[in-house]
């Protein structure tokens, strides 16, 4: 059974739309309800295109940056076993959920949609794992010790956040697959991981190669 409050966020914007269990390619892991692409039978209306364009659910696809910090941190339990995570921007929760996966103390996922926030919860339940949820990053857990964030820099104005993150938390793991240069000398890069978005949307394939960062120790 598809937890009905993720289908009633998908269908404000969709009025077909539901979400599926599936495992995501890079992190297999992991099982998330994602959008389910098979209600797509047909071409988009008009005002379905319009109401996608206008408020993307993006939290109902695990794309490439997230799949592989989490297969990373699965992978490298050690960089956030017993620590207190916060996950930024955290969409559908897959690396939420790695990090509890991973032995995380504390996880909360941060991010300012609600259906996100409900997404999170719902893939935390799925996998056996428990996160919190924080809607308002200037209303955050206190004592964070690990800050991880995937695909964040879509918009030139965000890259202030990569300071931003190194001011609230002695370690920061960010994954992106779109800015080759992060002009912060503090992140390190520490492998570069091939992903593609999950369900697949054809993105083309410089975005399918996702380099992994690390600020601080």
């Amino acid at each position: 059974m598809t937890p009905e409050i993720l289908d009633r966020h998908l269908q404000t914007t969709l009025s077909r739309g539901r979400v599926a269990r599936s495992r995501p390619a890079a992190c297999p892991e992991i099982e998330l309800w994602l959008f389910d692409p098979a209600v797509l039978e047909g071409p988009l209306s008009h005002d379905e295109a319009q109401a996608v364009v206008a408020e993307p659910a993006y939290w109902s696809f695990c794309w490439a940056s997230g799949q592989a910090l989490a297969a990373w941190l699965l992978a490298h339990p050690e960089a956030v076993a017993g620590k207190r995570v916060l996950d930024f921007g955290s969409g559908s929760g897959v690396v939420a959920v790695a990090a509890a996966m991973a032995g995380a103390a504390e996880v909360t996922a941060c991010d300012i949609d609600p259906a996100a926030l409900a997404a999170a919860r719902a893939n935390a339940r799925l996998n056996g794992v428990t996160v919190s949820c924080c809607e308002d990053w200037q209303q955050r857990p206190e004592g964070i010790d690990v800050i991880t964030a995937a695909d964040v820099l879509y918009d030139p104005d965000n890259r202030p956040l990569l300071a931003t993150f190194r001011n609230a938390a002695a370690k920061v793991l960010l994954a992106d697959s779109r800015v080759r240069d992060l002009g912060d000398e503090a992140y390190r890069r520490l492998t570069v991981l091939e992903g593609r978005t999950w369900p697949d949307l054809g993105e083309f394939e410089e975005f399918n190669r996702v380099r992994i960062y690390q600020a601080g120790h």
